[in-house]
């Protein structure tokens, strides 16, 4: 944790100096902000095991108060809907995980079908908070894995660290070296520069973080690496497509420079379910 605030430091009087002309720049919004997302993820940690989930629970009901502003029909049917489906989700994944992960996955998939064969805003709005509490469900389902209390903490560190790197890599890599966009229509700022440059941060995150920790080998801190740098990327793409079929820029102005909460968690939804696999199916074999 040292290590990523003396880092963050670094950035931030990078960005001070390379910026000085433009006090409100878009880096330096986003290098400030993460001055505010890194002591909340690391106060979770600290207070484990309640903390992890409560952060994931803060992060639902913040992005519940985002989509809901997007709510063109009954805002109380809307919100009863996602509460009902919130509290399921966090009851289910304190005290049943194993009923979780069979429920919750196959909820937001069925939300998905119907989602494509109504094609309607509110549709959209309930697929989005499904799958954030279902991916965000996956961060309580890794304190169920059969590990030691410093094991699963540490895995938690990684899961938090890795995302947030390699989306940093991404934004950096991609202002600075991006010409080639992946799905213009979709998100122009995408390029392939910018997802080769997150996957070289996470590949490097990865085995500096797990081998300090004594997470796994080399082999397998480098395909988690690209799987979830990988896999971030995909969340970030699968919630800019929504943002485009409902018009809109970002969900919020919650975080400077990021947007709204579902603007920076986009890819721990996907990055968190994709660990938790990793890590149980590598635990059965």
């Amino acid at each position: 944790m040292l290590i990523l605030y003396l880092m963050l430091a670094m950035a931030s009087l990078g960005a001070a100096y390379k910026t000085r002309a433009a006090a409100h720049s878009q880096l330096r919004l986003q290098i400030n902000a993460w001055w505010l997302i890194f002591p909340l993820v690391s106060l979770g940690l600290l207070f484990y095991p309640a903390g992890p989930a409560l952060l994931a629970l803060l992060i639902c009901v913040l992005a519940l108060r985002e989509l809901t502003r997007y709510c063109r029909s009954s805002r109380g049917l809307f919100l009863f809907r996602c509460t009902a489906t919130l509290a399921l989700a966090a009851v289910l994944s304190w005290q049943q995980p194993k009923l979780a992960l069979l429920l919750l996955p196959w909820m937001t998939l069925a939300q998905f079908a119907y989602f494509l064969w109504r094609r309607q805003t509110d549709q959209l709005l309930l697929l989005l908070f499904f799958s954030t509490c279902c991916g965000l469900s996956f961060i309580v389902q890794l304190m169920h894995l059969p590990l030691t209390e410093e094991t699963r903490i540490a895995w938690l560190f990684y899961l938090f660290a890795l995302t947030a790197l390699n989306d940093i890599g991404q934004f950096i890599a991609g202002k600075t070296l991006g010409k080639h966009t992946i799905a213009a229509r979709i998100s122009p700022n995408k390029t392939w520069q910018g997802l080769c440059g997150g996957m070289l941060v996470s590949m490097l995150a990865s085995v500096m973080l797990g081998s300090y920790l004594h997470l796994a080998g080399l082999p397998q801190l480098l395909f988690l690496a690209l799987l979830m740098s990988l896999g971030g990327f995909a969340g970030d793409m699968l919630f800019s497509a929504a943002k485009r079929f409902l018009g809109i820029k970002d969900f919020s102005s919650l975080i400077p420079g990021h947007g709204g909460i579902l603007d920076r968690v986009d890819s721990l939804v996907v990055t968190a379910p994709l660990l938790y696999f990793a890590m149980y199916f590598s635990h059965q074999g």
